[in-house]
């Protein structure tokens, strides 16, 4: 299993936008369309504080790899 996956941790925003290379918009409507794993609350449950699980943002981007070498075989 890749390091990636196997350290977990929580990536805010910004680091998710540097890792996947789209824009906030664009990843907030892939969550809300269930095509980009939904963050979770760091704070209580008045905080808009928010972040991703870090090996399933990766998860992502392997299955969209795959995805992609499937189309082409």
């Amino acid at each position: 299993m890749p390091a990636a996956l196997t350290d977990k941790r929580i990536l805010r925003l910004p680091e998710v936008l540097a890792i996947v290379g789209v824009s906030r918009s664009t990843i907030l409507r892939w969550v809300d369309e269930g095509e980009f794993p939904a963050p979770i609350k760091l704070g209580g449950s008045n905080s808009r504080c928010v972040g991703w699980l870090s090996h399933e943002v990766y998860e992502w981007m392997d299955q969209r790899a795959e995805a992609r070498l499937s189309r082409t075989h």
